[in-house]
């Protein structure tokens, strides 16, 4: 058994790290954050945007910020990182803030994807109940249109 592992972070148009000898890994999923150590089991998992950190072999902590991503552990010494979207970067705090915007910014496209949801459904309902009731009666509707 290797007493190192190898990690790799990719985006689709670039590798940012392939480093040997890396002590561990931190990253974390919807369940919560994890560690991987050299040995540990082959595992597939889904990364929201978060910060991942690695210990290199001199010791130093290193992270990259990720917008979402897979993580694969194979053989108990080898971790792919897989992301849409990577910084690499020596200041936490700063990375921290910027996966904070991206989740922020994920949730705010979530919530207006679920108001153009509603606003389509009701207008579809409303086609249909004009499309079906007899004419004269759009009153009943509260829309103030009159049927076709």
């Amino acid at each position: 058994m290797s007493r190192a592992l190898r990690l790799a972070i990719t985006t689709p148009n670039a590798v940012l790290l392939d480093e040997a000898g890396v002590r561990s890994v931190r990253a974390e999923d919807e369940s919560g954050g994890f560690g991987l150590l050299p040995g540990h089991a082959d595992l597939l998992t889904v990364l929201p945007p978060s910060v991942l950190r690695w210990r290199s072999a001199d010791g130093a902590e290193r992270y990259c910020a990720i917008r979402g991503g897979v993580l694969t552990v194979r053989g108990g010494e080898s971790v792919s990182v897989a992301c849409r979207e990577g910084l690499l970067g020596r200041d936490l705090r700063k990375l921290d803030a910027e996966v904070r915007a991206a989740r922020a910014a994920e949730k705010d496209a979530a919530a207006r994807a679920r108001v153009e949801e509603t606003r389509l459904h009701v207008s579809a309902v409303r086609r249909l109940v004009r499309y079906l009731r007899p004419s004269g009666a759009s009153e009943l509707l509260g829309d103030g249109k009159d049927a076709p």
